[in-house]
């Protein structure tokens, strides 16, 4: 990438979402992780992490029983969505060694969350798109940390799986220097034009969320090594990643002009027995967001060895 280039590309986005937030927020390298204030004992603990060009607040409205302990992942490069908390650093940081902006970055952020937050011993970790991805190679980074947890994979990035064609075709002429120009572009646009055919059927939710997607990073330089970096990890990336998670459910739409839902269906064939695969009736990339009812639930029990 030309010098020029990275220059333009690092011109500050100012962020456009915001959520109050009763919690605690640790500033983890890049990213952060926010704990969600629950009353008593928490009997579950869910870990979110959000997708590309989203925020933690994806996961905010899915878990709302007060027994539910919320940690939400915010992505390195992202604006922390939340008003309220000053984000402090936690003593149980350590170096990240990987590259800022890539989902083995991200996936160091959660190894560090998932071996120091949880209180409860019912513990799920639920990622959504790119955030499937970097669960995966969380798991591969510290399959320790995994042996009992219950995995949630929402329309999940995957090894070997790819973008959806449209999206491809969107993407292969817009060169680095064209991004910052592209972005202004889409933000100046109403989503509606775009809306229908990406994201779907649209509710108050999804309005809400959706609406500002390109302002979640702190830079467009962040958005191109998100793209770059999904595009390399899928390719790169073996099905032996599978093998590192014991338990849960993979959530395919019935629909989805993000990914290439074949090529995901294809991938998450390989994962082991003890994981669900689910192809919903979600009309879109956002399963949850169009109905909670695929949301696996919550269940209190311990794992065999």
């Amino acid at each position: 990438m030309k010098a020029s280039d990275v220059r333009k590309l690092m011109k500050p986005i100012t962020p456009a979402y915001t959520e109050m937030f009763s919690g605690r927020v640790y500033r983890v390298g890049k990213g952060a992780v926010s704990v969600r204030n629950h009353s008593g004992e928490a009997h579950h603990t869910v870990i979110g992490v959000h997708g590309f060009l989203e925020n933690h607040c994806y996961f905010t409205q899915l878990y709302e029983a007060p027994t539910t302990e919320l940690i939400l992942l915010t992505c390195s490069n992202y604006h922390i969505p939340v008003s309220g908390p000053v984000p402090e650093k936690p003593h149980w940081e350590v170096d990240n060694k990987y590259a800022e902006a890539t989902i083995e970055y991200d996936a160091r952020i959660l190894t560090q969350a998932l071996e120091n937050l949880p209180s409860s011993s019912n513990v799920r970790v639920h990622g959504h798109s790119r955030g499937g991805a970097v669960i995966l190679e969380a798991a591969r980074q510290r399959p320790d940390l995994f042996h009992d947890v219950d995995v949630v994979l929402e329309a999940p990035v995957l090894p070997q799986g790819q973008l959806h064609a449209l999206v491809r075709a969107i993407l292969e002429p817009v060169s680095h220097g064209m991004w910052p120009w592209v972005v202004r572009a889409i933000n100046s646009t109403p989503s509606s034009t775009y809306g229908q055919t990406f994201f779907g059927k649209m509710n108050p939710r999804k309005k809400q969320l959706l609406n500002k997607m390109f302002t979640a990073t702190v830079d467009h330089l962040t958005i191109v090594r998100n793209i770059e970096n999904i595009m390399a990890w899928t390719e790169h990336r073996g099905h032996d990643l599978f093998e590192n998670i014991r338990h849960g459910t993979i959530l395919i739409p019935g629909i989805d002009r993000i990914l290439d839902r074949q090529s995901m269906l294809k991938s998450a064939e390989h994962s082991p027995t003890a994981v669900r695969i689910v192809e919903t009736e979600a009309s879109s990339h956002f399963i949850t967001l169009d109905s909670k009812e695929w949301l696996p639930e919550l269940v209190r029990k311990s794992y065999a060895a």
